[in-house]
């Protein structure tokens, strides 16, 4: 049995413990946000927070997240009020969207490391691929969601 808190909500899971985090999420708690992409940690479709620290759900086994909060893109705001997924929208940033909610999950992890991400500190941390290259509009939306964010703060 794997204790694990997901959105805020505690779950107890009868898992065997090397199941990847994202299968748990998927496939047991109906979080159907959390992309599959690669399975190898390559791509970041798969992207959620691990304590506030973006992590490749795919290769995590849920016994590493017990203990510790997870939070899915389900869980940043339950109206899509989050600074990031305001500047999402405003930017029209997504065509395909598939990997729309890793992007989100790492750009929210960055803006609450850095409140005023540079360009070189939007490349070091948005390491997820884009197949529509919407990596223009990525930046834009995050320099916005910063503004946003500290707005708020």
């Amino acid at each position: 049995m794997i204790t694990l808190t997901v959105n805020g909500t505690q779950h107890e899971l009868d898992v065997e413990a090397d199941m990847p985090l994202l299968w748990v999420l998927r496939d047991l708690l109906d979080l159907t946000g959390t992309k599959f992409g690669c399975g190898v940690a390559q791509c970041g479709a798969c992207t959620v927070q691990l304590d506030g620290e973006p992590i490749r759900s795919c290769v995590i086994p849920v016994a590493a997240a017990a203990g510790r909060q997870v939070t899915t893109i389900e869980g940043l705001s339950p109206d899509r009020s989050h600074p990031v997924q305001q500047a999402w929208i405003e930017n029209d940033v997504a065509q395909c969207g598939y990997c729309q909610s890793g992007q989100i999950m790492a750009a929210a992890a960055l803006i609450k490391a850095k409140p005023s991400p540079t360009d070189a500190d939007i490349d070091e941390a948005m390491t997820n691929i884009c197949r529509c290259g919407t990596y223009q509009p990525m930046r834009t939306a995050i320099k916005r969601a910063a503004e946003l964010a500290r707005e708020v703060s």
